[in-house]
């Protein structure tokens, strides 16, 4: 699903755009229930985009991306944890866990979930202000039921 395994970007399956966008919804909210620790998300929703290689009126995939805002700056710690401990409780393999290359050395975590067919990134901003984790959940490619078109929003 990532770019450190492959280029070649998963089959999901048959499922119109808004339905497909429903069930990553859910996903995510999965994901914001590792958090486990007071604080506030971004009121963000999923949006449809190209599949790469595919046809863009039959083929899309669904991407979510969103923030989390600890009540308190060091609950990012306890907050990271729990989502690496959570993640591979359910289903998700941890592919990268680190610092990254930017001068913040902001923590990455980046993991799969090969049977929701589905990707997360998650940076740990613990510098910024207000400190964050800003989380992109993205899916496999899907394919509209026949006789049916991607739909944009």
């Amino acid at each position: 699903m990532t770019d450190t395994r492959s280029h070649e970007v998963p089959f999901a399956g048959t499922s119109t755009s808004r339905d497909a966008s429903d069930a990553m919804g859910k996903l995510s909210s999965g994901i914001y229930d590792l958090i486990g620790v007071r604080g506030k998300a971004s009121d963000s929703h999923p949006g449809v985009m190209d599949c790469p290689g595919k046809d863009t009126k039959t083929y899309f995939r669904i991407f979510h991306p969103w923030s989390f805002y600890p009540a308190s700056a060091s609950d990012l710690d306890v907050a990271m944890e729990r989502l690496k401990e959570g993640l591979s409780k359910n289903g998700w393999e941890i592919i990268t866990y680190g610092p990254d290359t930017s001068k913040n050395q902001n923590i990455k975590l980046v993991a799969d979930n090969d049977n929701k067919k589905a990707s997360v990134k998650i940076i740990k901003m613990a510098k910024n202000d207000p400190a964050m984790l800003s989380l992109d959940v993205v899916s496999g490619c899907y394919k509209v039921p026949d006789g049916e078109e991607v739909e944009r929003f």
